[in-house]
Formats: structure tokens, C-alpha cells, sequence
């Protein structure tokens, strides 16, 4: 079996990551987290990376990730900071899988805080929604005529601007111009069909490791 490292814990639950793929899943990496792996461990095979760190300390820096590739180390990243650091590198040798990581590489996300959400450090409980997630439902509800193209314009200005800690459904409705008559529809549309396109893309990328790990048994 591979020597397999996964930060997650944010977009993935740790349990339901290991009920994929048996791997050693770590917390939301940080700067220094790489290098120290490397230092610490002399026979690591994959790095995934789903979620790190983005205010509360400093982000990985792209300088550790290129360290692990030019020791022949695979480095998968998806779904938020992954994501992120796989579409600055791919061209460097680190492998970008799922939408959101499509999504930053044709620009229709550009920077960390579109992805960025509030979390509890001890449960790594989410305590915010990321833009690139309020994107996705909104978009499902223009697509279902809940609300128009221009309501959609409006309220992703509105959690665009936002500082991401606050960001949520609720407050991004709250703030808008729409009338109740279209913000309770809209409201009911989302609690019965939200879907976190986050954890979707971090399934996709343990899976993929899987599909790695798979091939090398």
C-alpha cells in the first residue's frame, strides 16, 4: 500500500474520507506543514490536499508543494485551497481534480476567498458558506426559474463582498433588494436542495488517489 497524506477535515468529514480510502488524513494544511512532512517521513508517496488554511496563519506556500514534486512525490489538490494550489502548479507537475479546480483554471473563480469559509479550529465545523458554493445553488435556482439572471447578479455581489466568516444564504438574502415574495421561495428552494459542490470535489479527489493506489498494489 502507498504512503498516502490527505489534509481535509473541512469539506470532508475525517470518517467519511477513510470510508473511501485508507490514508493518513490530517488537519486543514498551514504553511510549514510540507516541509515538515518531508522532513519527518522519507518515503511518502501521494499529498493530497483538499483544505488549509487561509487567514488564521499562512496559507502552504507553493514553494513546499514544488518540493514534494521534485522528490517524485504526486500531489492531487481539489475543492478549496487544493483547488487553489493546483491550478497556480499544475504546469509544475500537481494534479488539479473536480469543478472547482475547472473553475479557477478558466477564471470563473481568482482569488482564496472564493472558496475561503469560517471554521471551528478544535471541531473543524464550517461556520460559514463559500461564494463558490452560494454560486453553485443559485445558479441550480436561476436554472430552475426560482429566481432571473439579474437577482442572481445581485446576490452574488452581495456575498462576493461580504467578509467570508459572515458569509451566508441567510444574510445574503437578507441584504438584497428582493421582495419576500421572491426571497421565500428562494429560501425553501434552497433548504430542500442545497448541495456543498466543496465536498463533492473532495470525494472526487480521494477517489482519484484511490484510483492511484489502486493501480500501484
Amino acid at each position: 500500500m502507498m504512503n498516502i497524506v490527505i489534509y481535509t477535515g473541512l469539506s470532508i468529514s475525517f470518517n467519511e474520507a477513510k470510508s473511501i480510502l485508507d490514508a493518513d488524513y490530517r488537519p486543514p494544511v498551514k504553511r510549514g506543514d510540507i516541509y515538515r512532512l518531508l522532513e519527518e517521513n522519507d518515503d511518502i508517496d501521494v499529498i493530497g490536499i483538499i483544505d488549509g488554511v487561509f487567514h488564521q496563519s499562512p496559507a502552504v506556500a507553493h514553494k513546499e508543494i514544488l518540493k514534494a514534486l521534485k522528490e517524485d512525490i504526486t500531489v492531487v489538490g481539489g475543492a478549496s485551497m487544493g483547488a487553489l494550489r493546483a491550478c497556480e502548479l499544475y504546469p509544475f507537475g500537481m494534479i488539479g481534480v473536480g469543478n472547482i479546480f475547472n473553475d479557477y483554471k478558466t477564471g470563473v473563480i481568482d482569488s482564496d476567498d472564493d472558496v475561503a469559509v469560517a471554521l471551528n479550529p478544535d471541531t473543524l465545523e464550517q461556520m460559514s458558506e463559500s461564494w463558490i458554493n452560494i454560486k453553485y445553488n443559485l445558479d441550480l435556482a436561476k436554472e430552475s426559474r426560482i429566481i432571473t439572471g439579474d437577482d442572481e447578479k445581485e446576490l452574488l455581489s452581495i456575498a462576493k463582498d461580504t467578509y467570508y466568516p459572515k458569509r451566508s444564504f441567510e444574510y445574503t438574502f437578507k441584504k438584497s433588494s428582493l421582495s419576500p415574495e421572491k426571497i421565500t421561495p428562494l429560501t425553501n428552494y434552497i433548504n430542500t436542495n442545497k448541495f456543498d459542490i466543496k465536498h463533492d470535489d473532495a470525494k472526487k479527489v480521494i477517489e482519484y488517489i484511490k484510483k492511484i493506489n489502486e493501480k500501484n498494489e
